[in-house]
């Protein structure tokens, strides 16, 4: 809002006498400290108004000012544009956002982009349901980065022993995985032969070979192949082995 100020004087004994009065003056958002190009264009055209008569500015002055107000005008539209640009770009994209409520508590809401929505200058992005100012956006999160920390996986290192002659049941521990990457069962290959899957069962996140599983295996050393059923069959290769000793 503009604010309205400026200076008369009448003359009393001799002594010059000042009161405010009402003069349009330009002034800039509270509290950005950004000149804007409306602000620009104010003091331009003051300045044209209170230059001295005689010392006129050149015209060379005022054309040289006025293109660094159409420079300036020119570069925040650019800048807006770009911006808007950016946002759509982030659809479908894994982002977190840092939002501080008016109580100074700072939250990290995170989530896929679902859409933008335009209204003026305000760009909101809206995530789980929510709308967020763009100036909230905080991290993109790269797809496979997102896809990395989601899938299935292994934790540590697993080698068993399996004795032909008394053969015990296997148990081993996995992550299903998170979100659209998580698995419900898995399917074991054994030295590349697939295990019958009456003899695996996953719950809870462990895995259980049964008794008589590998019955036809001669003796050695195989690595285990995991695949878990989500909707990319995540495969883990290099956790699990498997001795088989004792088969005559």
């Amino acid at each position: 809002m503009a604010e309205k100020m400026g200076l008369t004087a009448d003359v009393t004994n001799g002594v010059l006498n000042y009161q405010a009065s009402e003069e349009t003056t330009s002034t800039t958002k509270k509290g950005t400290g950004e000149l804007g190009k409306d602000a620009f264009l104010q003091l331009l055209v003051c300045q044209m108004q209170n230059q001295d008569p005689l010392e006129p500015s050149s015209d060379t002055e005022f054309v040289a000012q006025l293109a660094q107000f159409s420079s300036l005008e020119q570069l925040q539209n650019l800048s807006g544009e770009s911006e808007k640009a950016q946002a759509f770009s982030l659809i479908g994209k894994h982002v977190i956002l840092r939002v501080t409520d008016a109580n100074g508590k700072t939250t990290f809401p995170e989530g896929p982009v679902d859409y933008v929505n335009m209204s003026g200058k305000d760009i909101k992005l809206s995530v789980n349901g929510e709308f967020y100012d763009y100036a909230e956006l905080y991290t993109v999160v790269d797809d496979v980065y997102q896809m990395q920390q989601n899938i299935p996986s292994i934790a540590q290192n697993y080698e068993f022993t399996y004795n032909a002659k008394a053969p015990e049941k296997i148990e081993f521990d996995v992550n299903l995985g998170n979100e659209d990457y998580r698995a419900g069962d898995v399917a074991l290959i054994v030295g590349g032969q697939a295990v019958d899957s009456n003899f695996v069962k996953c719950k809870d996140g462990k895995v259980t070979v049964e008794p008589g599983a590998l019955e036809g295996f001669e003796n050695g050393v195989y690595p285990v192949s995991v695949v878990f059923n989500n909707k990319i069959y995540t495969t883990v290769n290099d956790k699990v082995s498997i001795t088989v000793v004792n088969k005559e």
